[in-house]
């Protein structure tokens, strides 16, 4: 077959390999022929004239408990639009599976029931076209709910072929070709169309609780609300480094500075760190602060928020996650930091405030920070290596050691200690909260010590925010905040094992770089 030149621009930067072009090139040409052979014959591949009525769903939900003879009674017929996923041709006859937003039907075409030049078309069609279609609802003899066609035509062409079967996609195409993932992949459509339902139930549970849903700016000229390494950018107008943000806090604990009493965000992060099964650059958290509050009662408001997301979006709060049995149910356990690392890690409890003894410890498990000034993040090192990872039922760890909660406020009876929690569901963090720090010099010293530690090498220390710091001294009522990361709540309650499963588009290596 001589080659079109259209066909062969089309043919370029797809993001094939060679070797895949090599194999496939002859069957995508043919594809793209088909495509301008159709145009050529006056049939449009484009068409925007096309609008359903009804849905797979609404079908099913419908007609679809309808036994064969009240179909026939009912003569009810549909109109729908979907992408082709299946072909079964018999000559006079051909079967298709239907497949649109909310789930598949299967379609049937009859030579004598069409047009010749309709079933022409019909018989033209290849997997992966998007078709629009009216018909009569009927049973099959094996009692396959069915759409026979009476009308049909072409929405859109497909020139690029889907995969044969999912099986036949690795998980690198998956996540680079999302698009192909859930046009093949019904338990990818099930995650996502999870990840939606959660969101949207947390937003619900929090409106219910008189919060308000706030937007805080993306773009922060200090990196605050977080220890975490920044991504940089430049404005150019105004000469100015910005940073993408780490974290939304004191822009929201400066609402509550204005009288916004209770406030909530669902919005991206950015942290420039490394990539992993927990860990995309770009995330998803909900944060939020509410006046004349404590962290005891944000562990309560936590067990609810969780149980009702549980109940609202999966109907149980008894899950499993990769085989491991999960209880969602209230009330959850609760532990101190200090005692995690002596009943669980079986650390000397006189080490938690001797550098020597903790680096002695630490050491055992296999990691030297013998540079590391900061006992707290000794002690947070031992806590990631041996605690963290056996905490497989929901459990709140409190009392976190002030030198690494830079924004939270200091227990009443230890001030070397916060008042603060961590949420850990099947070895992950999933929460961070704490009563807030509103005491302006506090939070100034605080800072100080942060930019010191800076100073000696820590990247993801903060800086000095003044105004911030400006705020807290018109005045911040008592407050308690929290961060809840949804991209692992999803990953939980959807039981996928990877991050990339929950993210339309996770962040990848470019392919040219392999």
């Amino acid at each position: 077959m001589e080659k079109n030149p259209e066909s062969q621009d089309l043919l370029k930067g797809q993001g094939e390999s060679n070797q895949e072009l090599s194999e496939r090139g002859s069957f995508i040409q043919a594809r793209i022929q088909k495509a301008l052979d159709l145009v050529a014959a006056g049939i449009p591949i484009h068409p925007n004239t096309f609008r359903p009525e009804h849905s797979v769903e609404s079908v099913r939900a419908q007609l679809g408990e309808l036994s064969s003879e009240e179909l026939v009674e009912k003569n009810e017929s549909r109109k729908l639009a979907g992408r082709l996923m299946a072909k079964r041709d018999y000559g006079k006859s051909i079967f298709f599976d239907l497949l649109d937003s909310t789930g598949k039907i299967q379609i049937y075409a009859r030579q004598d029931k069409l047009t010749a030049e309709t079933y022409e078309l019909v018989k033209k069609f290849d997997l992966g076209d998007i078709v629009g279609l009216s018909g009569l609802l009927f049973k099959t003899k094996t009692g396959e709910l069915t759409v026979s066609i009476s009308q049909i035509e072409l929405i859109t062409k497909n020139m690029w072929p889907l995969a044969e079967k999912y099986h036949e996609m690795n998980v690198e195409l998956k996540y680079r070709r999302r698009y192909l993932d859930l046009i093949m992949n019904e338990d990818s459509r099930r995650v996502f169309k999870l990840r939606i339902a959660i969101i949207q139930s947390i937003r619900d549970f929090m409106l219910k609780k008189a919060f308000l849903e706030v937007e805080t700016p993306m773009l922060h000229p200090i990196p605050s609300g977080a220890t975490a390494k920044p991504f940089i950018t430049h404005h150019n107008a105004l000469d100015l480094d910005l940073y993408l943000r780490v974290a939304p806090e004191l822009y929201l604990k400066r609402l509550l500075v204005g009288g916004f009493d209770r406030v909530f965000e669902i919005n991206r992060s950015y942290r420039n760190e490394g990539i992993s099964v927990q860990h995309n650059p770009e995330f998803t958290m909900m944060e939020f602060y509410q006046a004349y509050a404590n962290y005891f009662e944000l562990m309560d408001f936590t067990e609810e928020l969780f149980e009702n997301v549980a109940l609202e979006c999966l109907k149980t709060t008894k899950i499993s996650y990769q085989g491991q049995a999960v209880d969602l149910t209230r009330p959850w356990k609760r532990i101190s930091f200090a005692d995690s690392l002596v009943e669980v890690a079986k650390m000397p409890r006189e080490a938690l405030n001797d550098r020597d003894l903790a680096l002695k410890f630490l050491a055992g498990l296999g990691v030297e920070m013998e540079e590391e000034k900061v006992q707290g993040k000794i002690l947070a090192k031992i806590f990631d290596l041996a605690v963290e990872p056996t905490l497989l039922d929901p459990t709140f760890v409190t009392l976190y050691p002030a030198d690494i909660s830079p924004l939270a406020r200091r227990n009443d009876q230890d001030p070397t200690l916060t008042d603060r929690f961590e949420l850990f569901v099947v070895g992950r963090e999933l929460a961070n909260a704490f009563s807030e720090l509103n005491d302006p010099l506090d939070q100034r010293k605080r800072f100080l010590d942060q930019m010191q530690e800076r100073a000696d090498g820590d990247e993801e220390s903060m800086v000095m925010d003044e105004d911030y710091v400006r705020a807290l001294m018109y005045g911040m009522p008592p407050a308690a905040g929290e961060g809840v990361g949804i991209d692992r709540l999803v990953m939980l309650l959807a039981d996928v094992p990877s991050i990339k499963d929950v993210l339309f588009f996770p962040l990848l290596r470019p392919e040219d770089q392999f």
